[in-house]
């Protein structure tokens, strides 16, 4: 299952996730992660969440995130919840890369039973049909 949340910069997103992650680490089955880009939620989390510093890895594009989850999971089966913020940061701020990643995300996660939740810094009114349903 993948989950969005999505507002303009100063709505309260990180905020949201980060109750989202709270929520997860008690009742999720298996391991937290967190991809975020910089390390600005080093301290703000439960030390339980496994951060991920996309910018350490080089990330500039949805492929390359994909590789990231693609490796993540495979080297840690026991991953049940993975939360991406700020995606404009990681992979740009192109609408049909982004769209065209969380298509992917969607299909991951359903296949390797897990939940994706990802911050996306944009209107909601402007999210495309291929966005709203995961709103």
């Amino acid at each position: 299952m993948i989950h969005l949340i999505m507002g303009l910069k100063g709505s309260g997103k990180t905020k949201k996730m980060r109750d989202s992650i709270e929520a997860a680490l008690a009742t999720a089955s298996g391991d937290v992660v967190c991809i975020e880009y910089g390390k600005n939620l080093t301290y703000e989390l439960n030390y339980r969440v496994r951060l991920v510093d996309s910018k350490e890895y080089g990330i500039k594009n949805s492929d390359m995130l994909k590789g990231l989850l693609s490796g993540l999971h495979a080297g840690n089966f026991d991953i049940t919840n993975v939360y991406i913020d700020n995606l404009y940061k990681t992979i740009g701020d192109d609408r049909a890369a982004a769209e065209e990643f969380v298509a992917w995300c969607a299909a991951f996660a359903q296949t390797n039973n897990m939940e994706i939740t990802i911050t996306i810094s944009d209107d909601p009114a402007l999210a495309s049909d291929v966005i709203k349903p995961y709103l």
